[in-house]
């Protein structure tokens, strides 16, 4: 059965025109998961280690995301405070509240600026799939009434949130039990079974939240309607010990 275009009254040019980007397409889906797969083990790896898997609990951030964010901040201790971060970054400039009153101000657009834009694309992702995020979203929108301007405000506190998340160790205070179990899974299916330590995609789930030190019991979830599953943590111990591993 042919597919839909083929199908279609089309000279034999543009048929062969439509054949040669479909394969230029499969080919650069190809590239971007030895990309994706690399970036994966990349931020297990020192210097990333733990501060990328720190990262990827927070909404908006994953493994391509994370690696961004890491390599423009370079080593956090250089940043004694998260004011620092967020003038680094550009991000500094804010919105001064006061009761019902605000004076809106423009970013500097000074710093790094693919940490800028990092941060703002993980802020719209945030307040697609946090309800915190979303909250303080419409909070500042309905004050602000430009929606760019909002979503920089969120960018600026998600940055923060990176600041305390990196210097101070922290697990994400508005993260639910799923949020970092569904992260680290979908971190493990980027894996292949040797940078996954010979786990199995439920184990080093677990296992990078041990890691973490997060300790939560759950073991079952549901993300986008599909069922989903991570080790129990005796499995994991267990193997560990089997491999050698320790957190």
């Amino acid at each position: 059965m042919q597919p839909g275009w083929q199908a279609q009254q089309m000279s034999g040019l543009e048929k062969m025109q439509i054949q040669q980007e479909l394969v230029l397409l499969e080919e650069i889906d190809k590239h971007k998961a030895e990309v994706d797969a690399e970036l994966g083990r990349q931020c297990l790896r020192e210097p990333w280690g733990k501060q990328a898997v720190r990262l990827l609990q927070l909404p908006g951030f994953g493994v391509v995301m994370s690696m961004i964010v890491l390599s423009a901040i370079g080593d956090i201790q250089r940043f004694a405070s998260a004011k620092h971060l967020v003038g680094y970054a550009g991000l500094g400039a804010g919105v001064h509240e006061s009761g019902k009153e605000h004076i809106e101000k423009r970013i500097t657009k000074s710093g790094r600026k693919e940490l800028r834009w990092a941060l703002v694309e993980a802020a719209w992702q945030a307040i697609r799939i946090s309800p915190y995020w979303k909250e303080q979203y419409e909070k500042y929108l309905r004050r602000m009434r430009r929606p760019n301007q909002a979503i920089v405000v969120i960018a600026r506190k998600l940055l923060v949130a990176v600041w305390h998340v990196l210097t101070k160790e922290e697990t994400d205070i508005h993260a639910s039990e799923e949020d970092p179990a569904y992260k680290m899974l979908v971190l493990a299916w980027d894996l292949d079974e040797n940078v996954r330590l010979g786990l199995t995609y439920k184990q080093f789930a677990k296992y990078a939240l041990m890691k973490l030190g997060i300790e939560t019991d759950i073991t079952r979830f549901v993300r986008r309607n599909v069922p989903r599953r991570i080790a129990p943590r005796a499995e994991v111990l267990a193997r560990m010990e089997e491999l050698g591993l320790t957190c």
